[in-house]
């Protein structure tokens, strides 16, 4: 059949094909390719191997134990109970810390409540009265203290509320004006964190290893002059968060530590140190807590105490890294595949994108055939 390709219609299946190389001087597409080259040895040396350090394998979740412990004094005012020292065992919820402290800078006392009956507060919007008929008996107080009992009764000279059974006086509302922990700014938190990487089986302290027994209860933590005491004044951290103390310790807040451990193990342990950073999380934060007794008449009381104060939540985070000769390879092949895609894109930058590109196309794809008389004598 005239025109039919050699070998049939499936003889382009047994072709064999091979590179050609074809010398250009065109200086826009040469300029291109070292470009091109340049970017990529830029982007393996910074960006894969200083940056990323793609040459090692990592362990990016490391187990993690914190143990905090508060320390400070102060004395304050408890409602009718007088003067009142607070140390670690008063201030600090739970005495045990661990990755969650609350530290107490203010509260407001209830002293000697009984159960019985007594007048609702006028602040509580559903015990508002002005006849029995407002006061269902057996209803409780909607966000308020205590069950009603039927009876609308004379709070002051001003307000009528619904009389209640409950906890009797009612809780004390009353906000001090300036925190009454004010001391607190000045206690010290203390946070030991160990880090132990279980793929390369490497374990790390954030404490000095010193032989020194008092050197923690004499240092205090400095990111430039002292980075190696994980003992923190609480005023500093609420400053390095970006509050004021003062602020904060009125209403409350939480307060995130955020510890970061970044260790390259082909350098030496004593290089693995943590970074701490610290950011408010929240503001106003309260709970109520009360000490029962039983008085002389052999009543069941309680002193309340609703409590303000300052939340630490300690996160751990980290990795670390060591070399390994499978992440290298990867690395490094990856690489060299980048610079095979740079000649590709300036290939067909010649063949496509220039003014010349059928001049060039012709010159890089040639057919190969053999002279015709040899091929004859071979048949």
């Amino acid at each position: 059949m005239t025109g039919a390709a050699p070998g049939g219609p499936c003889g382009g299946l047994l072709d064999y094909k091979t590179a050609k190389f074809a010398l250009t001087r065109n200086r826009r597409v040469g300029l291109l390719h070292r470009l091109l080259q340049l970017g990529v040895l830029g982007y393996l040396l910074g960006w894969v191997l200083l940056v990323r350090k793609g040459y090692q394998d990592t362990d990016p979740a490391p187990r993690a134990a914190v143990v905090t412990k508060l320390k400070g004094a102060a004395v304050a005012e408890v409602g009718g109970a007088g003067r009142r020292l607070w140390d670690a065992a008063d201030y600090a919820r739970p005495p045990q810390g661990e990755n969650v402290l609350f530290l107490v800078t203010n509260f407001i006392a209830t002293a000697k409540q009984a159960q019985g009956t007594c007048p609702e507060s006028p602040s509580v919007l559903d015990a508002v009265c002005t006849e029995d008929a407002d006061c269902p008996v057996g209803n409780p107080v909607v966000r308020g203290n205590g069950i009603k009992t039927g009876k609308c009764v004379t709070f002051n000279t001003t307000h009528s509320t619904c009389e209640i059974y409950g906890w009797c006086p009612v809780e004390n509302n009353t906000l001090p004006r300036k925190p009454l922990l004010a001391e607190a700014e000045n206690f010290t938190l203390f946070i030991k964190n160990t880090i132990h990487f279980t793929k390369f089986n490497f374990s790390k302290c954030n404490t000095l290893q010193t032989n020194d027994p008092t050197y923690f209860k004499s240092c205090t933590y400095d990111p430039f002059f002292n980075p190696s005491c994980p003992v923190f004044r609480v005023r500093d951290m609420v400053e390095a968060a970006g509050e004021t103390f003062g602020d904060l310790a009125l209403l409350g807040g939480s307060i995130g530590v955020r510890i970061e451990w970044d260790c390259d193990l082909d350098h030496p342990a004593a290089q693995c140190q943590p970074q701490y950073s610290f950011s408010l999380q929240d503001r106003r934060y309260n709970f109520r807590t009360a000490s029962y007794y039983w008085d002389s008449q052999r009543r069941l009381c309680r002193n309340l105490l609703k409590l303000y104060g300052i939340r630490f939540d300690i996160s751990v985070h980290g990795q670390a890294g060591k070399f390994s000769i499978i992440p290298a390879a990867v690395s490094f092949g990856t690489g060299i595949a980048f610079f095979g895609a740079a000649t590709v894109v300036c290939d067909l930058v010649l063949l496509y994108l220039d003014a010349k590109a059928d001049f060039y196309w012709k010159e890089k794809f040639e057919e190969a055939k053999p002279p015709k008389g040899k091929t004859e004598a071979a048949a």
